[in-house]
């Protein structure tokens, strides 16, 4: 709610900074999510591993050497790319934190923001994670349970 009107400057309430403090960060953990899932959704073709990337890094440098400037261009750039995949394998983000946190907040910015199951489910979010996170398909009533206190 809107306090004081002060000359084309608007003051708000600490409830209605609060609200749009609360909804950046749940905005925050939600994008972060995503983005953790598109990063790690696997590729078509073979699967990466540490160990291939390495043996393929050791395979260049041993060429590299011996080949004309078009071919050590070519082969630099494989090198660049493959130690930049390297690091992403090796510094990915942390699945389990993130999701742990995306569970406590999805259901308020789904309701807040009007986002259904399928859309999250498009966006390769799993149903097991919605359904913790009390985000039923449609039709289903499905609420998080609740802690109990003893």
């Amino acid at each position: 709610m809107v306090t004081n009107i002060d000359h084309n400057r608007m003051t708000f309430s600490n409830e209605k900074k609060s609200t749009l403090s609360e909804g950046r960060e749940q905005s925050k953990i939600v994008r972060r999510y995503l983005e953790a899932i598109e990063i790690s959704k696997p590729k078509r073709g073979r699967k990466r591993t540490l160990e291939s990337i390495t043996r393929q890094l050791n395979s260049i440098d041993t060429v590299i050497k011996n080949t004309h400037p078009l071919n050590r261009l070519h082969l630099t750039q494989k090198k660049i790319e493959l130690t930049q995949e390297l690091e992403r394998l090796k510094n990915g983000p942390d699945i389990g934190e993130l999701e742990s946190e995306f569970i406590g907040v999805a259901q308020e910015y789904s309701k807040r923001k009007g986002i259904s199951f399928p859309a999250w489910k498009e966006l390769g979010v799993s149903p097991d994670v919605l359904a913790k996170a009390g985000i039923a398909p449609i039709g289903k009533v499905e609420r998080r349970p609740r802690a109990r206190a003893f």
